[in-house]
């Protein structure tokens, strides 16, 4: 069975164990951690992968790596500090690749 994980600072990901998330805490300037932490879950048959846009920006290379696998799915989400933007746009990214145009932002 898929599971599905959260990445990021504790007060960012916290609230995700109620609902059942397997959380883990990875702070920032953690790269070495993340990075692992992150092929670890991979390899754990997590298919999905939340993760803050703060740490996403410090681990964009791994990132990469997944990015044209089926599994996981690493879905960026806002975390305490704010949004950044780049949870959405790595959305348009991802439906103009599999569509070939965006049809979401019209841009």
């Amino acid at each position: 069975m898929y599971k599905i994980a959260v990445m990021g600072d504790w007060d960012s990901i916290y609230g995700f164990a109620a609902l059942g998330l397997a959380c883990f805490r990875v702070e920032q300037g953690e790269t070495e951690e993340a990075e692992k932490t992150l092929r670890r879950l991979a390899e754990q048959n997590y298919a999905v992968i939340y993760m803050t846009e703060a740490l996403a920006a410090q681990l964009s290379a791994e990132i990469a790596r997944y990015r044209t696998r089926p599994q996981p799915a690493i879905i960026l989400i806002p975390g305490i500090s704010g949004n950044t933007g780049e949870g959405l746009s790595a959305v348009k990214r991802s439906v103009e690749q599999a569509v070939g145009s965006d049809i979401i932002f019209g841009d």
